[in-house]
């Protein structure tokens, strides 16, 4: 019989205790603890590799539908590189009024097409029916603007490696390429999925409609992924919402071999996603987690609950309780809203 020699259940036994951990021992030191994390995390992502550029937003087609228009645009985040996005604008908009904006970033089963709810080929129509995954639509008919990207290795931003006209090729992505070449020089998916979101924000702020003081990112899965680093790292996000990205990440993402974009250099010696989750507070934030969600990993619910009290910690510090909310919804891995469409909604309107 073939013996085999394999590395990882003894790389799992060694597997670091983040050097950076969450203290709440006071308001003080949980402010200097996060702008030391910030500061680390920032630099764990690459964005000192990065580089700021004119956004030469151009518009490319504008579509009336049924409440609300669709825009077209291609925005330039770093010299050359352009994210294609939608922008959905509510009817009834009058000049001078400014509404507030939802930036609403996709996963790994969805791309700009299935956050706007634009079922155009099959394959998209089954993950939005699926997956709830229309939210980006669900936020312009509760009259806000809804900014629907591709990320990075999606939709029309695939790499060579995955481009395709084929229509039931429409979700695959380039995820793995782009973090194999990230990686070697200081960058990865994860860090310029984050840049990309912020410098959409620069530009959607210089918009006319847009009021830069009701900012709010919602995501799924890879869409969570997203919006919870974005939330953590950029202080103009004052409402997120984390859905299908809130586990410990040893048993989600080193026992399960998750995708490639994961993977941040050198990240689980400084955080784990309780950390990370916890620079999002004292801001109101909704996480959701399916309670039959694979994704957790194999200890379910016992491998979140842990992380979300952390979390929980800081804003009980702040004496904000209410403005954090866990919704444990009964179900897979998919978009939820039940509580967090209702919590965004009193958030921007005040109702």
């Amino acid at each position: 019989m073939t013996r085999y020699y394999d590395t990882l259940p003894q790389a799992m036994r060694g597997y670091p205790t983040p050097s950076m951990p969450l203290d709440v021992s006071s308001k003080a030191a949980y402010e200097r603890w996060a702008a030391d994390a910030r500061a680390a995390l920032l630099n764990l992502l690459g964005f000192d590799r990065m580089r700021l550029c004119p956004p030469d937003g151009q518009r490319l087609e504008c579509v009336q539908l049924d409440g609300y228009r669709r825009e077209k645009w291609i925005v330039q985040t770093e010299p050359g590189i352009w994210a294609s996005l939608y922008l959905l604008i509510p009817d009834g908009l009058q000049p001078g009024e400014k509404w507030p904006l939802v930036l609403c970033p996709h996963g790994h089963s969805g791309t700009k097409d299935a956050t706007a709810g634009n079922a155009c080929v099959p394959v998209l129509e089954k993950t939005i029916t699926e997956n709830r995954y229309d939210y980006g639509r669900q936020v312009v008919r509760m009259g806000m603007i809804a900014l629907c990207p591709d990320a990075r290795g999606h939709g029309e931003r695939r790499e060579r490696d995955m481009w395709s006209d084929d229509p039931e090729k429409r979700l695959n992505c380039s995820c793995h390429w782009l973090n194999h070449m990230a990686v070697p020089v200081g960058r990865c998916v994860t860090g310029m999925w984050v840049w990309d979101l912020m410098r959409l924000l620069d530009w959607a702020l210089t918009l006319d409609a847009v009021d830069g003081s009701r900012v709010a990112s919602i995501g799924l899965s890879g869409g969570g992924l997203q919006s919870l680093y974005f939330s953590a790292l950029d202080s103009r996000v004052r409402f997120s919402v984390v859905s299908g990205y809130f586990y410990g990440f040893k048993e989600a993402l080193l026992e399960m071999h998750n995708c490639a974009c994961n993977y941040v250099p050198h990240l689980w010696e400084y955080f784990d996603v309780g950390e990370i989750g916890a620079l999002v507070a004292p801001r109101p934030m909704v996480i959701e987690t399916g309670d039959q969600d694979p994704l957790n990993g194999k200890s379910g619910l016992d491998n979140v609950l842990p992380y979300v009290e952390q979390v929980r910690s800081v804003y009980a510090l702040y004496g904000n309780g209410d403005d954090f909310v866990h919704d444990i919804f009964h179900g897979p891995h998919r978009w939820n809203g039940e509580v967090s469409m209702q919590r965004l909604k009193a958030f921007m309107f005040g109702a």
